[in-house]
């Protein structure tokens, strides 16, 4: 229904005053209560949050992006709006509690009105695109500081402002300094509209339900959130988080998809039995399968590292991890739900049933927050600037490895070669672990390389692989395991689901992956 009954605008009350609300279905407003009732929004930034407290996000977030991709876009915005916020302290002191309330309040009122925030943000401009340093829209100091800060007027536009309805927005604009992000509400703290003009709704290819929008700033007001001139970093506090969510979302359709497809195939019967049985429909469905674990058990692994973040080893992980796996699992999304809709047949293809709303989805977590190449870039970037991480992957990488082999070694500083060492003390000793050990042995020699732009996204991808395999040989079934590495570590991967090996047991993976 939220998708169905998308959003509509309303420049104009009926007295012809201007006030761009944005009007949804009473579903997506369950959604959105579902989500942050459960605090979805906020969790991991309360003060009773434990030590695992994104991973048990991560699940939630997982099991909701099975019913509904729309509405965790303002909840994601309001999740990772948090960690910029508090470049702010004053900001943060007085929006915070409204932000990590579990009540959610869609009323158009002042912050000071409601029960609970939600937050957006306004990045990309015409010209400019991924590059923000283009960016026009500037800002200019106003008066007298106020309780917050600094006051700027803000003028220019964004081409994606995402849920207009939220409370506040981050939004980036240029200073003389260089370009600073602002925290922006939508409401002044004398209870006026702020000077923000919705001039219309995105008609989307997915993520129907949500609003996004193009708008203008007509000398909206903002207060800086971090130094001036260093607004990237300042965003990139929200922007890491985020991206996060997009490595989470994607997961979380895949899985949705591969039940629907798999729930469809157990009683769809063709030329006299289930088309479960049938060894052709099995190989495609366990690879399914397979993908589906695979970016499920990266995802949340990238969860631990945020949980484990004071750990200089597992921030160097989160770093290099989340443009790698934002771009591979992301980019794997498209082509999983076409292979789910097609073992549906035409019933996949209609608007009756919910795979052509789950394929529909699989694009944004792609584009959203930085496409793929931005994504390899920032890969790139991150190698580049902190060599650490190289040894932080390769301890990751080496726990897979059998302890007898890899016992007594300083793996972090000496990976390439114990690498190489493991690979050959294993080939005849396992064949489960030996083409593992190559690859990564591989990888991480030519991680030790000066690193080529034009090889980026492949780089991007073996990473993700190797660290997809090592965590299903620790802690999935040998059958699991076998199978992801003889599809996809000891041979390139298929551009196509459904071409699993022989020797691969389909039957134990498809009653995994649901009993």
């Amino acid at each position: 229904l939220a998708n169905h009954y998308s959003p509509r605008l309303h420049n104009y009350d009926r007295q012809g005053q201007r006030i761009d609300e944005v009007e949804f279905h009473p579903a997506w407003h369950g959604l959105m209560q579902l989500m942050i009732s459960h605090g979805v929004h906020a969790s991991p930034w309360r003060s009773e949050a434990g030590s695992a407290a994104h991973v048990l996000r991560a699940a939630q977030y997982i099991l909701l992006g099975q019913l509904e991709n729309g509405a965790q876009c303002p909840v994601t915005m309001t999740f990772a709006s948090v960690a910029a916020l508090k470049l702010a302290p004053k900001l943060a002191a007085h929006w915070l509690p409204k932000i990590l309330s579990s009540e959610y309040d869609p009323a158009s009122r002042p912050i000071e009105q409601k029960r609970g925030a939600i937050i957006g943000m306004g990045m990309t401009e015409k010209q400019g695109g991924s590059d923000v340093r283009s960016n026009t829209t500037r800002a200019c100091a106003m008066g007298e500081p106020d309780q917050f800060g600094q006051r700027y007027q803000i003028i220019g536009h964004k081409w994606f402002f995402s849920a207009p309805q939220a409370d506040a927005h981050l939004v980036l604009a240029q200073l003389e300094a260089g370009l600073s992000c602002f925290f922006v509400p939508r409401f002044l703290p004398d209870g006026s509209r702020n000077a923000i003009v919705v001039q219309r709704l995105k008609d989307k290819l997915g993520n129907r339900s949500n609003a996004s929008s193009e708008v203008e700033f007509q000398g909206a007001q903002g207060w800086l959130l971090g130094p001036p001139g260093k607004g990237i970093a300042s965003i990139m506090e929200m922007g890491h988080h985020t991206r996060l969510d997009c490595v989470l979302g994607s997961a979380s359709i895949m899985r949705a998809a591969l039940c629907h497809a798999l729930h469809h195939a157990r009683g769809r019967k063709a030329f006299g039995r289930a088309l479960a049985e049938q060894p052709l429909m099995q190989n495609v469905l366990a690879d399914l399968a397979l993908e589906s674990e695979a970016a499920t058990v990266f995802a949340m692994r990238l969860a631990r590292c945020f949980d484990q973040a004071a750990d200089p080893q597992q921030a160097w992980l989160a770093r290099l991890l989340t443009p790698a796996g934002k771009y591979w699992l992301c980019k794997r999304g498209p082509t999983f739900g076409a292979e789910a809709m097609e073992v549906l047949g035409g019933n996949g293809y209609v608007e009756d049933g919910p795979l052509a709303r789950l394929y529909r989805e699989f694009p944004v977590n792609s584009i959203w927050e930085g496409s793929g190449n931005v994504m390899c870039l920032d890969l790139l970037r991150a190698l580049g600037r902190q060599p650490e991480i190289r040894s932080a992957l390769a301890h990751e990488l080496h726990l897979a490895l059998p302890q007898e082999a890899a016992s007594g070694h300083n793996l972090p500083s000496a990976a390439p070669d114990t690498v190489a060492l493991i690979a050959k003390q294993q080939t005849n000793a396992s064949d489960l672990h030996a083409p593992y050990a190559r690859y990564i042995s591989l990888l991480l020699q030519d991680l030790a390389q000066p690193l080529d732009e034009f090889g980026a996204r492949a780089l991007a991808e073996r990473i993700v692989l190797a660290l997809q395999a090592g965590l299903l040989l620790r802690h999935a079934p040998p059958f699991v395991a076998q199978a992801f590495i003889a599809s996809r570590i000891a041979r390139p991967v298929s551009a196509n689901f459904g071409c699993l090996p022989a020797g691969v047991d389909a039957s134990a993976i498809l009653q995994r992956a649901l009993p």
